[in-house]
């Protein structure tokens, strides 16, 4: 396969260009690089969209990383819509076509919901790359090392752990590097964004946990090989979007000899290294508006019988709801033949679903 096969329009190189002082986490277009390609040429980093100088660079010097930092734009995107489907902001800005020149405003301002998904991007490239490391994906990096404590009696340290270290080291060095720029953004906008990413660095950390497999005569578990393993992504966005739902508001203003970010409404303390922070309001996200980044809810399906986040008086902003019923073809009375196989029936329903006015 040829690399010249892909090869991005020059209006499309051009808005690129333009993007790399408008957005840390515009390398998230990486999420709509074609399957096929293949990266194992230098020039291919060329063909990438999204990329700042220095992220460039650092796919011509790895080039075998790039197909897991590709891996980790899509699992962004997917990670954040999943975790936030059932709110009026469900992510969808993050999924902007590769030519746009910038993010909607929700993202491309300093927002709460620009402060979740700098974390969750400063997260999953480094859970991505930890977690390649130890499924044989990456041949630079190997299992994460052995834990100096001592395990229990009956325990043993075994397996491959998740070589966390490796991760956070390549990942923030990637995605950092646009904030790093001198033409990235404002100063505030800069801090808030490294801010962000620390935390989800540090949630990453926090996740990491023992896990064990058990040996013994018919599974009686008599001894149990472990090792420090990350929890799944999906556990880690929901931390954030914790943290998403305390964020703090933050002003940027003179503490000392520089300016720094600082708690807008209680600025007797500094900024806590485990918050995430925004500096610009958002809107109430029911309505479309362009200029605020909001594409409402109208369309959106609710739940009539929750009352959360996804409820029809919630979702729809009071505005009501419409009732449609669908039709749901599923497998059935399925039933297991020794030896191996399942055998399953189609049925089908209808289900009551509601959208939005």
């Amino acid at each position: 396969m040829r690399g010249s096969s892909h090869v991005l329009p020059l209006g499309v190189i051009a808005a690129l260009m333009l993007s790399q002082v408008c957005s840390g986490i515009k390398w998230l277009a990486l999420s709509h690089t074609p399957a096929s390609l293949h990266i194992n040429q230098t020039q291919h980093c060329k063909q990438l969209p999204g990329m700042v100088s220095s992220q460039a660079q650092l796919c011509r010097s790895n080039l075998e990383l790039m197909q897991t930092i590709i891996q980790a734009a899509r699992e962004v995107k997917k990670t954040c819509q999943k975790t936030f489907a059932d709110m009026r902001w469900n992510c969808s800005s993050i999924d902007i076509p590769i030519d746009a020149p910038k993010y909607r405003p929700d993202l491309d301002r300093g927002t709460r919901e620009a402060a979740f998904v700098y974390a969750l991007s400063a997260a999953t490239i480094s859970h991505t790359i930890a977690r390649a490391c130890t499924t044989g994906d990456l041949r630079l990096c190997s299992c994460g090392p052995v834990p100096a404590e001592i395990p229990e009696p009956g325990y043993r340290w075994g397996g491959c752990g998740d070589n966390l270290h490796y991760g956070l080291i390549m990942g923030s060095k990637f995605s950092d590097a646009p904030m790093k720029m001198k033409r990235s953004s404002s100063h505030a906008n800069k801090l808030m964004h490294l801010h962000n990413s620390e935390v989800g660095r540090q949630v990453l950390r926090e996740s990491v946990v023992m896990k064990c497999k058990c040996h013994g005569v018919s599974g009686s578990c008599s001894i149990r090989t472990c090792w420090k393993g990350l929890q799944d992504l999906r556990d880690i966005a929901m931390d954030l979007k914790t943290k998403y739902l305390s964020a703090t508001k933050v002003v940027h203003r003179p503490m000392g000899t520089r300016k720094q970010l600082v708690p807008k409404d209680i600025d007797i303390r500094p900024v806590r290294d485990n918050e995430l922070v925004y500096l610009q309001s958002s809107p109430d996200f029911c309505s479309r508006n362009e200029k605020q980044g909001s594409v409402g809810t109208q369309g959106r399906q609710c739940n009539k019988t929750s009352s959360g986040s996804d409820s029809c008086d919630l979702m729809c902003c009071g505005r009501g709801y419409n009732a449609y019923t669908e039709k749901l073809v599923e497998r059935c009375h399925c039933k297991y033949h020794w030896c191996c196989y399942v055998t399953c029936k189609m049925c089908e329903r209808n289900v009551e679903r509601y959208v939005c006015k």
